[in-house]
C-alpha cells in the first residue's frame, strides 16, 4: 500500500484549511445579509452579495488574511426595532460590535453572549430597555463595554466582576437602580454610572475614580479610614446646624481635592488607555485638541438625546461621536461660520461647516434644515446631516475635492497651475446659473441663496459649476455692515436692509461672472495698496472704451473666444444694476447665458450630486 508523501499531506492540509476559512467567511456573509435584511433601517449600505466584504462592504473589518470579520461598525445607519435573532450572533470570530447611535429597541440581546471573542461593545445612544444581563463571564475577553444613553433598568450585575480585562465601563445615562456592586476590577482605568437612580455608598475600590462618575445619583462616599456610618454625601446634601456644615464643608473641601488629582490621574489613564488599546469608539465626546476644533472642545454628552439627523439619499455611516473625532483641516471662515475638511475612520471625507450666530431657535433652525437638505440638483452641493444643540450647530455637506473657484482663480496661481480656459470658465458659469436658478424655485419661489460667492462654487463631477452654503440667512443674525473683502460679493441695498433677496443673489452671481472674466478679486488691491471695487473698476474701464483692458490675460491666448467674452460682461453688468427691479431674473438670467454658445444640459440627478464625495 502507497502513502502519500510530507509534501502531499502538507499540501492537502493547506487547501482544507483554504477551503474551511473560505467556508467560515462566507457564513459570516450570510450572517450579515440575513441580519440587514431583517433589521429595518433608514441609510442604505452598499453591501451585495456580489462585493467583497472585506474590501468592499461599509463598516466591515477582516482579520489579516481575509478569512473572517472582527468588526462591525455601523453607528448612525438608522437600524430600529430589535435586533434580529440569529445573526450577528453567528459571527464567532467578532471582536468588535458597535451598533451605536441607532434606534435599536427591546431587551440586551442575550444572543450577543454567544460571540466569546469579543473585546468591545458600544450600544450607546438608542432605545434599549429592560434588565442588563444578569451574566457576563461568557465575554471573557471583553476590555470596552459602553451601554450608556439607553433606558436599562434593574441593578448592575456584580458578574461584571468576572471581566477580568475590562478596562473601561459606562452605563451612564439610564434607569439603572440599586446599589453600586463592589466590582473589584484592577483593569478598570474609565467608569461611568452617572445620571442613574443609584442609592447607597460607592464601594471603597472605586472611590478612585472622580465624582463625575457617580453624578446624578443619591450615592455617598465611604470614609476608608472610619467606620461605614461616617459617610461623606456625594450628591443632594442636607446640611442641617452651622457646625456640621464647617465640618462637612471642610471633609468635601479634601474629597474635592482628592477628586481634582485623581481627574488628573484619570485622565492620563485614559489616554494612555486609548493609545495602547486604539479605541476609536471611545468615551470622550469631544474634539481632540488640533483635531476639527481649534477653537474649543466640544462636549459629545451635551443635550444627549441629540444626535445628527442625516437626510434620505445619504449613503455615510457615522455619527456624532466619529464627527468629534474625526481628524481635520480648516478649509476656511466665511460668513456664516468654521468650514472643517473631516476624514472619518472609514476614510470618507466630508465637509462640515461650524455655524456662528444663529438667531433661530430649534424648531425654526430645524426646519430650513429639512428644506435644505430636501434639495436635489447636479448643480448644488447636497447637505448630508445636521446638529442642534444649544451650543453648537453643525451642518455636514460632501466635500468637493477639486477646490473652490475661488481657489482655482486666485490663490493657486503660479508656474504650476492649470490655466482656467475659457470654455472651463463657460461651463462654470452656466452650472452655477442653473444650480441657482433652481434654489430660486424651492419653497414657492420664495428660496434665497444668500451668500453667493466664487468660494462658496465649486467643480461638479462634469466639471460644471456647483453652488453650496445656501439658504443660511433666514436662521442667522443679520449680516454686519460689509467691512471686509466680502463686501465686493454684496448688492448695495444688502448694506442697508441687512437682509438678502432673489434680486441680492443675481447681483452677486453677477459679480461672480466679473470676476470668471477679469480674474481679479471682487474687492482687491492695486499696486500702490488702495483697495479697488471690482464692479466700479468694471464700470470705468468700459466707459473708456477699453473692454479689452476688462478680460483675464490668460484668455486672450485663446482664438475666437472674445465675442462670447464680450457678450459674457455685458450679461454680467446687467446683473450688478444698481437699482433691483433693472436686474434680471435668475431663471432670464440663465437662458441669457446658455445662449452665448449651446453647452450640452446636465441630467441633474442626486446621483451627480453625490459623485463629489471624496475620491
Amino acid at each position: 500500500m502507497r502513502f502519500p508523501s510530507s509534501f502531499s499531506i502538507v499540501l492537502m492540509v493547506f487547501v482544507y484549511g483554504f477551503l474551511c476559512n473560505a467556508d467560515l467567511l462566507e457564513d459570516d456573509k450570510k450572517a450579515l445579509l440575513d441580519f440587514v435584511n431583517k433589521a429595518p433601517h433608514f441609510h442604505a449600505l452598499n453591501w451585495s452579495e456580489n462585493s467583497s466584504i472585506c474590501s468592499n462592504w461599509t463598516g466591515i473589518t477582516c482579520n489579516a488574511d481575509f478569512t473572517r470579520v472582527i468588526g462591525v461598525r455601523l453607528p448612525g445607519v438608522g437600524f430600529n426595532g430589535e435586533i434580529p435573532g440569529n445573526t450577528i450572533s453567528r459571527l464567532s470570530a467578532l471582536q468588535i460590535l458597535s451598533l451605536r447611535s441607532n434606534r435599536i429597541s427591546g431587551t440586551f440581546p442575550l444572543e450577543l453572549s454567544n460571540l466569546k471573542n469579543l473585546t468591545m461593545l458600544f450600544l450607546q445612544f438608542n432605545d434599549f430597555s429592560g434588565p442588563l444581563p444578569s451574566e457576563f463571564s461568557n465575554w471573557g475577553n471583553l476590555s470596552v463595554l459602553n451601554l450608556s444613553n439607553n433606558r436599562f433598568n434593574g441593578s448592575i450585575p456584580k458578574s461584571i466582576s468576572s471581566l477580568i480585562h475590562l478596562s473601561a465601563l459606562n452605563l451612564a445615562n439610564n434607569l439603572i437602580s440599586g446599589e453600586i456592586p463592589d466590582l473589584g476590577l484592577s483593569s478598570l482605568q474609565v467608569l461611568n454610572v452617572s445620571n442613574n437612580n443609584l442609592t447607597g455608598f460607592i464601594p471603597k475600590s472605586l472611590q478612585r475614580f472622580p465624582r463625575s462618575s457617580f453624578v446624578g445619583n443619591d450615592v455617598g462616599l465611604v470614609n476608608s479610614s472610619v467606620e461605614q456610618s461616617d459617610v461623606a454625601p456625594l450628591i443632594r446634601e442636607e446640611p442641617t446646624k452651622t457646625r456640621n456644615l464647617s465640618r462637612q464643608g471642610w471633609f468635601l473641601a479634601i474629597v474635592i481635592g482628592f477628586s481634582v488629582l485623581g481627574i488628573g490621574a484619570f485622565g492620563f489613564l485614559f489616554v494612555a488607555c486609548l493609545r495602547k488599546r486604539n479605541v476609536d469608539d471611545g468615551f470622550t465626546g469631544k474634539f481632540p485638541k488640533g483635531r476639527m476644533s481649534p477653537e474649543k472642545t466640544v462636549s459629545g454628552s451635551q443635550d444627549s438625546r441629540n444626535r445628527l439627523v442625516f437626510f434620505e439619499g445619504c449613503s455615510y455611516a457615522f455619527d456624532l461621536e466619529d464627527l468629534l473625532r474625526a481628524s481635520a483641516e480648516v478649509l476656511g471662515k466665511g460668513t456664516f461660520g468654521m468650514s472643517y475638511k473631516a476624514i472619518l475612520e472609514d476614510a470618507n471625507v466630508v465637509v462640515v461647516k461650524r455655524l456662528k450666530e444663529v438667531s433661530a431657535g430649534k424648531r425654526e433652525f430645524e426646519q430650513q434644515m429639512d428644506l435644505i437638505g430636501s434639495i436635489r440638483h447636479g448643480n448644488v452641493v447636497a447637505l448630508r446631516a445636521f446638529y442642534y444643540s444649544k451650543d453648537e450647530k453643525l451642518m455636514v455637506n460632501d466635500y468637493c475635492c477639486q477646490g473652490s473657484i475661488s481657489a482655482m482663480l486666485h490663490s493657486q496661481r503660479g508656474e504650476d497651475r492649470i490655466a482656467l480656459d475659457w470654455e472651463t470658465r463657460l461651463r462654470i458659469a452656466i452650472g452655477a446659473a442653473r444650480g441657482i436658478a433652481h434654489l430660486h424655485t424651492v419653497n414657492s419661489g420664495k428660496f434665497v441663496h444668500g451668500n453667493i460667492r466664487s468660494s462658496n462654487i465649486f467643480l461638479n463631477s462634469k466639471k460644471f459649476g456647483c453652488v453650496s452654503d445656501f439658504g443660511l440667512a433666514s436662521v442667522m443674525s443679520p449680516l454686519a455692515p460689509p467691512i471686509s473683502r466680502a463686501a465686493g460679493f454684496r448688492a448695495p441695498e444688502v448694506t442697508d436692509t441687512r437682509k438678502a433677496t432673489q434680486p441680492s443673489d443675481v447681483y452677486s452671481f453677477g459679480v461672480f461672472l466679473l470676476e470668471l472674466l477679469t480674474g481679479k478679486s471682487p474687492v482687491h488691491a492695486t499696486g500702490g495698496d488702495e483697495l479697488v471695487h471690482l464692479v466700479r473698476w468694471v464700470h470705468s474701464v468700459v466707459r473708456e472704451e477699453w473692454t479689452a483692458e476688462v478680460f483675464d490675460l490668460e484668455l486672450l491666448r485663446y482664438p475666437h473666444v472674445e465675442e462670447e467674452m464680450v457678450e459674457m460682461l455685458q450679461i454680467a453688468l446687467s446683473c450688478v444694476a444698481r437699482v433691483p427691479d433693472q436686474r434680471p431674473r435668475m431663471s432670464d438670467l440663465l437662458k441669457m447665458i446658455e445662449e452665448v454658445r449651446h453647452v450640452p444640459a446636465e441630467v441633474h440627478t442626486e446621483t451627480e450630486s453625490s459623485t463629489m464625495t471624496p475620491q
